[in-house]
């Protein structure tokens, strides 16, 4: 590898300093996992840092985990639209639960709101009901705070419950050298890096959500605000019919860079990428961000790998595509305890959370 260490200035510039949260998040590692039992009820499954974890409840997994949509809102009002970021809320969480192998059950949500607003929370109902529809889970209760003098707008975000046997956790222990990965497409940015993405069309391209690029064939707006995809049937169909899956991640922020986080120690050649949609390349052009940046923030155009043995890839692409996701082999595990995601397309190496010049 070769390049010198580069602070991605384009997200820090929008708001958004991934150094000092992560210092952050060490602090309160430390102190939460103090709080966990040895063992028997309620005993932790799994070190924290994966997608959801994993509680023993009297010999059944509990998945849990929790997520928001960020910055998201702040498109939604802009757009006066809030009929879909519920749904982008369901979706981050049930598909983080995927990750551990659990089926999603239900989820309760929390709305920080500045100044309440009827319509606008019957909006955000309808997309916490559609999401829950397209998830097959409950919404089974939630919170509202009016928070005059915290927020600004309002905040949403969700803790969403599920089941997976202990024997059954999935993370990624068993991947082998070889193993395929199959990337599935996204349905644009997703729920990450909204903040970049806002001030390079509305700060430094200075347009407004009406704003059509060519190429895009949809207002600026519309495309910022498409809703996450929501992968629980096809997953939960991968899970039971390819037993031997091995890992499944789901790509949020860091984008690729998810992909160390399974259990084994190997790395990964990502060289099968299909061509990123274009609001990619937009992004770039007008935050004027290295393309090293934007695989470290967004998808790319990939909102979920799974990880299988090589003769179990046309198993799982034919699920797939009996779901109409559009889904392709994108790379294969290498043996590398220091876990670097090789992008040769793009003449990338990636490390922790930083991606540099191969």
């Amino acid at each position: 590898m070769t390049g010198s260490s580069r602070i991605p200035e384009g997200y820090k510039a929008a708001g958004v300093d991934i150094a000092e949260a992560d210092a952050g998040l060490r602090n309160i590692v430390s102190r939460i996992t103090a709080t966990w039992p040895k063992s028997g009820l309620g005993a932790v499954q799994l070190p924290i840092g994966y997608f959801a974890n994993v509680i023993d409840l009297g010999g059944i997994g509990l998945g849990i985990c929790t997520d928001g949509v960020g910055s998201k809102a702040i498109l939604a009002q802009l757009m006066n639209q809030y009929d879909t970021i519920g749904i982008d809320c369901v979706a981050m969480n049930v598909n983080d639960l995927l990750c551990v192998g659990a089926r999603p059950l239900s989820m309760v949500d929390y709305i920080a709101i500045e100044v309440a607003d009827a319509a606008m929370l019957d909006g955000i109902a309808v997309g916490l009901a559609e999401g829950a529809r397209q998830a097959g889970i409950s919404i089974s209760g939630g919170e509202i705070s009016q928070l005059r003098d915290v927020v600004r707008g309002f905040d949403l975000v969700g803790m969403a419950v599920g089941t997976v046997p202990l024997d059954r956790i999935i993370v990624g222990r068993d991947i082998r050298p070889g193993d395929r990965v199959i990337g599935i497409a996204s349905n644009g940015i997703h729920s990450n890096g909204l903040s970049l993405a806002r001030r390079a069309f509305f700060d430094e391209a200075g347009v407004t959500v009406d704003h059509v690029f060519p190429g895009l064939g949809c207002p600026l707006g519309e495309e910022l605000l498409r809703p996450t995809f929501i992968y629980v049937p096809e997953i939960l169909e991968i899970i039971e019919r390819i037993p031997a899956v091995k890992a499944l991640i789901h790509i949020t922020g860091d984008g690729l860079l998810n992909l160390p986080r399974v259990e084994a120690k190997v790395g990964f050649v990502i060289d099968a990428l299909p061509p990123p949609p274009p609001i990619f390349g937009l992004i770039e052009e007008h935050a004027a961000v290295e393309r090293a940046e934007m695989f470290e923030v967004y998808n790319m155009g990939i909102g979920f790998c799974v990880v299988v043995a090589e003769g179990d890839v046309e198993a799982t692409l034919a699920i797939l595509a009996r779901h109409q996701r559009a889904a392709s082999v994108i790379g294969y595990a290498i043996a590398d305890p220091a876990k670097p995601v090789h992008l040769p397309q793009y003449k990338l190496v990636g490390s922790g959370k930083r991606f540099q010049t191969a």
